[in-house]
């Protein structure tokens, strides 16, 4: 099994800046990605920003500018540094681990953002 631990959500002001941390720890031997999702209340869970073992990003459109992710790879870790905060940023961000098909998911941390 993998077993993902998340931290650093809490509740920020509009403009703000958060650190999530998330590190894997398991069976793991072949990491394809990495990443942040995000549910927020009624609404689909949405990719927010991934990262490949070899480094390669990608970010929803809605966070680019503003969010940077980054990874530990000796010690299967990812950051997701988020700076510029909306209220519309407000979630439950979760951390998503893809190793050979499967995906992994962490118990998710929340983020609220007030105005």
């Amino acid at each position: 099994q993998v077993q993902l631990v998340e931290s650093g959500g809490g509740l920020v002001q509009v403009g703000g800046s958060l650190r999530l941390s998330c590190s894997a720890s398991g069976r793991i031997f072949s990491i394809n990605a990495m990443g942040w999702f995000r549910q927020a209340p009624g609404k689909q869970r949405e990719l927010v920003a991934d990262i490949s073992m070899a480094g390669n990003t990608g970010y929803a459109d809605s966070v680019k500018g503003r969010f940077t992710i980054s990874r530990d790879n000796a010690r299967n870790t990812i950051y997701l540094q988020m700076n510029s905060l909306k209220p519309e940023d407000t979630a439950v961000y979760y951390c998503n681990l893809r190793q050979n098909g499967y995906n992994y998911w962490g118990q998710g941390t929340q983020v609220t953002v007030s105005s």
